[in-house]
């Protein structure tokens, strides 16, 4: 515990590191939260001389236990946040946001990384497309933005991308063990409060409470090199059983891809990859193929239960097909067919698969409810979907009222989130359960908030 008579010594030193952090979410907002007098923390509380709104980090976090994090739990994957998930109503999550582009400049990366977190805040808000008034739950907070551009040349992306292969030309090659160095930690530039001649690595950073996520950004020009092969989303999760407890020494890889050489640290970190010279939809389907990633992974057995559900991750079950998704379909070149709004012909390895009576649930990432291939965001022909009454049982006998769904469901978000399957993701998101939400369990009990399983 921090000394009381060291505390402004600490506070002064935390100013001076900060000094350099992103302005963007700054810029973009103002924080909400509820501020508190600084309190212990992990191995070390700091905290600012200055506005104290104006420091993201653990020693600004509230005392409010309804907000995470908070002056009890600030780190990923603390117990305290499986204990008392219910109790939560908003989550302000730190991200460090790291530069290798050479092609992008500041201004250009602030503005994307603002429009991203205003667009995940948008779809945290439950049944927001039909609800004005509903809260956003996610509201990230930049903790420090790092630009590790190459001084000397504007095309490509820079020398210091860590690589398992610098003369690889394809395949995989980030190499994100890298992150957690000490090489990485001096590049942060996050001095250690106990020790001003260290600088705290990433494993720290998490453990502190400092961030919860990293994204890194690229310029996507691979033509200049360096062949970067990042997947776009990872996380290494610990496991936890039926009851939200943690399995002791079991971990998984829940994200879309991992790297079978990167550190576990004790707790979850999710790692995006940002391509620059895309919009805000494209890493919201990196995001999305990583909450798909945490359900394949069973790391959450209660959120693998319902979302396999919710996206249609079941179908061999409900309609006796060989495949459980439809990304597990071989099409050939062969569109999903809907003679009409009941029914849908897919064809899987030259053979067509007719389902009478198909209601669509929620999708998922590639495919919206009537998706006639993957990415399909123009299909206006109706299919009917329970994607807004699922698990709500608003019906006769408590039955998911299944409406008839056409992209006109998510054209409002195509401004907020216009490329790859943006829109439709705000949309699907929207409709996932969240803060509030109305869907009941297989026991009749109402469904847990599914955002907080993001920092189990």
């Amino acid at each position: 515990m921090v000394r009381l008579m060291g505390r402004f010594l600490i506070w002064t030193l935390a100013a001076f590191l900060i000094a350099d952090s992103s302005t963007a979410t700054a810029q973009a907002r103002k924080s909400s939260r509820p501020v508190s007098k600084p309190a212990p923390v992990a191995n070390a509380k700091a905290g600012p001389n200055q506005d104290p709104q104006s420091a993201p980090g653990p020693w600004n976090d509230p005392d409010d236990e309804t907000l995470w994090p908070n002056a009890r739990s600030h780190a990923n994957s603390d117990e305290w946040l499986a204990r008392n998930h219910d109790k939560i109503r908003k989550m302000q999550p730190r991200v460090l946001l790291v530069n290798f582009s050479n092609e992008h400049d500041r201004v250009h990366l602030d503005k994307l990384a603002a429009d991203l977190i205003r667009a995940l805040a948008d779809s945290s808000r439950y049944h927001g497309y039909d609800d004005p008034a509903a809260p956003a739950f996610l509201d990230y907070q930049v903790f420090k933005f790092v630009d590790l551009r190459d001084e000397d040349r504007k095309v490509g992306d820079s020398r210091l991308v860590p690589l398992k292969n610098p003369a690889a030309k394809e395949g995989f090659n980030f190499r994100y063990t890298a992150l957690f160095s000490q090489e990485f930690a001096a590049r942060v530039g996050v001095t250690d409060p106990k020790n001003p001649k260290r600088f705290l690595d990433l494993k720290a950073l998490i453990d502190r409470g400092y961030i919860h996520e990293v994204w890194f950004f690229t310029s996507g020009n691979e033509k200049q090199g360096p062949h970067i092969g990042a997947f776009e989303v990872i996380e290494q999760k610990p496991v936890y059983d039926a009851r939200f407890r943690k399995v002791p020494g079991r971990w998984v890889q829940a994200g879309n891809g991992g790297d079978d050489e990167q550190l576990w640290t004790g707790r979850s970190v999710r790692i995006g990859n940002i391509n620059a010279s895309r919009g805000v939809g494209c890493f919201m389907e990196s995001l999305a193929h990583g909450i798909e990633g945490m359900s394949n992974s069973q790391a959450i057995p209660y959120f693998t239960r319902y979302f396999r559900e919710y996206a249609g991750f079941d179908l061999k079950t409900r309609y006796g097909v060989p495949f459980d998704s439809l990304y597990a379909v071989s099409y050939g070149n062969r569109a999903i067919e809907y003679p009409d709004a009941r029914t849908m012909i897919v064809t899987h390895d030259g053979k067509p698969y007719r389902i009478d009576n198909y209601v669509a649930t929620g999708g998922n990432a590639h495919f919206p409810p009537n998706g006639r291939s993957h990415y399909d965001l123009n299909n206006d022909q109706p299919v009917f979907s329970t994607i807004e009454d699922w698990r709500i049982g608003s019906g006769p006998e408590k039955q998911d009222t299944a409406k008839p769904f056409t992209n006109r469901a998510f054209e409002r978000y195509r401004t907020l989130a216009p490329d790859c399957m943006g829109a439709w993701l705000v949309y699907w998101r929207q409709n996932m359960p969240g803060l509030d939400n109305r869907q009941n369990d297989d026991a009749g009990k109402p469904m847990k908030n599914w955002w907080p399983f993001l920092f189990y």
